[in-house]
């Protein structure tokens, strides 16, 4: 980050080595490969439940743009330098009270949680080196909506014959009373759709930077 020094980098350790994790080990996480949107409702809803923070405190973070073509570094779907380039990819936001922001992502091979500085530099990277039409934007959700208002039917899993495109959680579709089938919406990078605040990679970081980088 732009202004860290020698004294602002061991501040963010610091506190990074005092955080208290809100979810529980990777390995311990309900996890579907492709299902990244229902992954980070399950991580909400586990916080919700279990207390571990402030649900305030949490965000969805839906990462796609206009053209869903995003690429994304550090995942496991591809290990070596190259990026992935997802339609889009969710993580999880945790704006600690401690000052220092961290990212859950269960498809990234960087820690998890990961310091939010470190997220952005490993994973996201610049948009000074990407061609326009694969910058990000991020929708940013509150977790008590998200777990309110999100609805998937899985559909867009299937191929054109009804095939399974990747196996689906074993538990039922998440669906309220009031949403059905609204996942466009989340992904949807119009500001006039759907929940939560658009940013773009600079207000992003700007929005959620840790204090004490």
């Amino acid at each position: 980050m732009e202004g860290g020094g020698p004294t602002s980098a061991a501040a963010a350790a610091a506190a990074a080595a005092r955080y208290q994790p809100v979810c529980p080990a990777r390995e311990a996480c309900v996890y579907s490969s492709c299902y990244c949107e229902e992954n980070i409702w399950k991580l909400c809803e586990y916080i919700k439940t279990h207390e571990r923070c402030p649900l305030q405190e949490c965000y969805a973070v839906f990462i796609s743009n206009e053209r869903k073509m995003i690429p994304i570094w550090k995942q496991q779907a591809r290990p070596g330098n190259g990026p992935v380039i997802w339609d889009y990819h969710v993580v999880l936001l945790h704006e600690s009270s401690g000052g220092q922001s961290f990212i859950y992502d269960l498809d990234t091979l960087l820690p998890f949680p990961c310091p939010f500085h470190t997220y952005v530099e490993d994973a996201l990277k610049s948009d000074d080196d990407i061609h326009p039409q694969f910058r990000r934007k991020f929708r940013v959700i509150c977790a008590d909506s998200y777990l309110k208002n999100f609805a998937s039917d899985r559909s867009h899993m299937k191929d054109s014959s009804g095939n399974w495109r990747e196996p689906p959680p074993l538990y039922p579709c998440i669906e309220t009373e009031d949403s059905k089938m609204n996942l466009d919406d989340f992904i949807s990078m119009d500001p006039d759709v759907g929940w939560g605040a658009v940013y773009t990679l600079s207000e992003f970081v700007h929005r959620f930077s840790s204090k004490n980088c």
